[in-house]
């Protein structure tokens, strides 16, 4: 059976301008499992203590397709796997599998790790009996294994051997460096299988724009297992992008690498990691991106309108995506509709409320509200729509002073602010680290009052982008928070020319989402009265 192994939340990370928290990676990971990734490498729990803390935060988690996976080197050289620290933080991350890389190059093997070949050969072997007898699945990163077969291919053969004579799951097939070519992967793989027969994956870098068509070579010519990461994510150039690889597989190849349901996720999902790694979404990127399926000509215009074949290699809904004439943009009443049923927001085709929400949304959209990674604010804006949003409070006025005093000081944060509740006036301050978390603060205060509950809630994440313009400090900026309770976590977007405003969006809606969705709770728990007989 094929396998689709994500390693976003490892490799991903090392580009870059990217850095995960570790609840980002959770909220990713969860991500990855609804879409149908069968294996999802968590990070390298012998290298830092962020990934120790993720592996921890996932053991309360359950995922419902995918397996976790841990990641980490061979033992050192000089001691036995049984006493090395990075083997045993790899089966201290309690991941049922476990993806191990060794050297498949003399270049590293003498230069980086100054070993002998054969003591090489014994740090895989070695690695791979230990880990096989402790976990379910271990896979066997070959490293380097294109250009180390190029310099010498008995010798990266012979390490295939060793992993594979230990008891290793899989043995992946590494591009490390992104510099070999499809030509060269479909020779190098064929020879691989005349001398080794085990189940091989590849895992391909983008170094030299080709790590797509690398990893699509290499099933054609028998690899079952392909690794890599949304958007492309990785160090240097990046990794093979899954969000090209799973449609091709699917749609062009013939692969059932996931059902069509979870295909038609690929664009959310797309987005909401570009969200949580504060980047601004790629709109070239083929498949997912909003230019994917658009069009500007005049020929192109009037050929697709006719039929979409003409200029598109598949349908964009198959992916999540949607067709797009960039002269007059044609509506995406589907995506509304889409969103409608997943929140439960009962909205009928046909009714005016889906073109209410649609010219709304269009707007929001335009003065640079995205709601991918901010789901909580898009449901309440559906329910403003069907005019079933409640109003919890209203806003009497707020202050929020920031004040330096002396150079080597920080900076002191209060906020106060004033609000009505149920016909209730609230008047409080607050101080805080920043203007910001002056505000979050001085806000909470004034509702626990009246929302005890207000105090489970917890700011896990706070993001500032600066929309493009050209106002300069003027600009406009886009604020994501994401918030949780100890039992779920949601996210909300705020925009304007001031930061503080985009904040207090996000806030507002935030602990606004927290109120309706337990109310929401309580109504489904409360239960039905009967009939009395008369």
């Amino acid at each position: 059976m094929f396998k689709l192994y994500d390693t976003t939340l490892r490799d991903g990370t090392q580009a870059e301008d990217i850095s995960f928290s570790v609840e980002d990676k959770v909220r990713i990971a969860e991500r990855l499992d609804d879409l149908g990734i069968h294996y999802i490498e968590g990070g390298w729990p012998g290298s830092n203590p962020r990934d120790i803390e993720f592996f921890k935060a996932m053991r309360s988690r359950s995922l419902s397709n995918a397996v976790l996976a841990s990641f980490g080197s061979t033992r050192r050289a000089g001691i036995r796997a049984k006493d090395d620290a990075n083997i045993k933080a790899l089966l201290e991350s309690r991941t049922s599998a476990i993806t191990i890389f060794g050297k498949s190059w003399k270049l590293h093997v003498l230069k980086a790790l100054r070993v002998s070949v054969a003591e090489n050969l014994d740090m895989i072997s070695d690695s791979i009996c230990y880990l096989k007898t402790r976990v379910d699945k271990v896979f066997y990163d070959a490293e380097h294994f294109f250009d180390g077969y190029k310099e010498d291919a008995a010798y990266a053969l012979k390490t295939l051997k060793a992993a594979k004579d230990a008891g290793a799951d899989y043995l992946v097939l590494c591009d490390t460096n992104g510099g070999t070519l499809p030509f060269e992967v479909a020779e190098i793989m064929e020879d691989v299988k005349r001398h080794i027969s085990a189940p091989l994956g590849i895992h391909a870098h983008n170094d030299a724009e080709a790590a797509v068509a690398n990893s699509l070579v290499a099933v054609k010519s028998g690899a079952t297992m392909v690794q890599g990461t949304l958007n492309g994510f990785g160090e240097r150039c990046g990794n093979a992008n899954l969000c090209s690889i799973i449609p091709a597989l699917k749609l062009k190849m013939g692969i059932d690498c996931i059902t069509d349901e979870r295909l038609k996720k690929l664009r959310d999902i797309a987005r909401f990691v570009y969200e949580l790694s504060n980047l601004p979404h790629y709109k070239h990127q083929p498949y997912v991106g909003d230019s994917a399926f658009a069009h500007k000509g005049g020929i192109h215009v009037s050929a697709v309108v006719k039929n979409p074949l003409t200029y598109e290699h598949i349908k964009p809904e198959l992916v999540g995506n949607r067709q797009r004439v960039l002269v007059s943009d044609l509506s995406g009443r589907s995506n509304i509709l889409y969103k409608a049923e997943e929140y439960g927001v009962d909205i009928k085709s046909g009714s005016e409320l889906v073109r209410d929400v649609l010219s709304e949304l269009k707007v929001l959209e335009h003065q640079g509200f995205q709601y991918e990674g901010a789901e909580a604010s898009f449901e309440l804006l559906m329910l403003k729509a069907l005019k079933k949003k409640e109003r919890y409070f209203r806003l009497l006025g707020f202050r929020v002073i920031d004040e330096k005093k002396k150079e080597d000081e920080a900076p002191f944060a209060e906020a106060t602010i004033k609000l009505e509740v149920d016909g209730v006036v609230e008047h409080t301050a607050a101080e805080g680290s920043g203007p910001v978390n002056a505000l979050d603060a001085a806000l909470r205060k004034a509702l626990e009052r009246f929302y005890p509950a207000l105090k489970d809630v917890k700011l896990l994440d706070f993001k500032v982008r600066v929309l493009a313009g050209v106002e300069g400090t003027a600009a406009k900026v886009r604020v994501l928070v994401e918030s949780g309770d100890g039992k779920d976590k949601w996210g909300t977007v705020g925009v304007s020319d001031n930061v503080i405003e985009a904040s207090w969006q996000a806030l507002v809606d935030s602990l606004e989402y927290k109120i309706f969705k337990d109310r929401k709770a309580s109504k489904e728990q409360r239960p039905k009265k009967k009939n009395k007989d008369k």
